[in-house]
């Protein structure tokens, strides 16, 4: 595939994910409304992920995880589904406060600060992007950028 081609399908790609996290998250506050839980919101929004998850693996026909396999990750490698967590009831309880647009801009924001620190210092064998000029004033436009979507 042509490098132009790949980058646009990847774009795409990256843009419909942000799309649907937009869309579980107002569906997500709006059920946490209807039941007055976030917590039980965010149960049900991670309990259709794995059925949806399990249909995934089992139209893939991704082999089945084998002991071995598993005895080579670490213990820290398994805690993803926690920070998923807290970003969902995080989320959950923002979109209807703060707005979608508010919300979004500060976890993108909070993503780009973790990001850069991760490449930074390399955290969990990430390879070492160093921190440089440019990187860090996208970083400060985006804070900028929640700043001026709150307005």
């Amino acid at each position: 595939m042509p490098e132009f081609i790949q980058l646009l399908a990847f774009s795409l790609l990256g843009i419909g994910a942000g799309v649907s996290f937009v869309t579980q998250q107002v569906l997500n506050a709006d059920l946490s409304r209807c039941l007055g839980s976030a917590s039980w919101a965010a149960f049900i929004s991670y309990s259709g992920g794995v059925i949806t998850m399990a249909a995934v693996l089992l139209v893939t026909q991704a082999p089945i995880l084998t002991t071995p396999s598993v005895a080579k990750s670490s213990w820290w490698l398994w805690t993803g589904g926690f920070f998923g967590a807290v970003y969902i009831v995080a989320a959950i309880v923002l979109f209807p406060r703060l707005g979608a647009a508010t919300v979004v801009a500060l976890l993108v924001t909070g993503q780009m600060l973790a990001s850069l620190a991760f490449d930074q210092l390399g955290i969990l064998g990430l390879v070492h992007h160093p921190v440089s000029l440019p990187r860090l004033a996208g970083a400060v436009l985006l804070i900028a950028g929640v700043v001026l979507i709150q307005r």
